[in-house]
């Protein structure tokens, strides 16, 4: 991230603001350890509203391709990110109704004069991967498996006519 994009999500949503980039994957540091190549790069949208509580929101839309491992194969896996977030600024949790902590649909944030949009970028698709991601079909490294192996069992069967 070589030049970091600093915003006021509570002026944001009120202005109704709207930014587009443009993320080097290289530059998600802490995505580095879950992807199996840093090349490439992710589009992004980030959008403010108002709601009718008069609080700003904040709307991110993430997409591209990353590169991520197959917990199954162990190769490459092409993910394709498509990522869409609500996220509301309230200045304290204790403001929020139990209808508004239970609903999925959206994300709260502290107010922050200074949110840094690429880092919180970072931490949805972190968020958004899957914890073991798989191809859908694929078999486990090693060497190929003969599909008709010898039974460890059939010496055994064997013996039993010997006694």
């Amino acid at each position: 991230m070589s030049r970091r994009v600093l915003i006021d999500g509570l002026a944001f949503g009120r202005e109704g603001g709207s930014l587009t980039g443009e993320l080097q994957v290289a530059a998600l540091t802490r995505l580095h350890d879950l992807l199996t190549g840093s090349a490439g790069s992710l589009r992004y949208r980030a959008e403010g509203r108002r709601t009718d509580r008069d609080r700003s929101q904040l709307h991110i839309e993430v997409t591209g391709s990353l590169s991520l491992c197959c917990q199954r194969c162990l190769e490459t896996l092409e993910y394709p990110l498509r990522l869409r977030s609500l996220l509301e600024f309230v200045d304290d949790e204790s403001d929020l109704t139990q209808d508004e902590l239970e609903d999925d649909s959206r994300d709260f944030l502290p107010v922050d004069k200074e949110l840094d949009l690429e880092q919180l970028i970072e931490d949805e698709i972190l968020l958004a991967l899957p914890p073991a991601p798989r191809h859908e079909a694929c078999s486990l490294p090693g060497p190929e498996r003969d599909l008709a192996r010898v039974s460890p069992f059939s010496v055994l069967a064997g013996l039993r006519g010997k006694a």
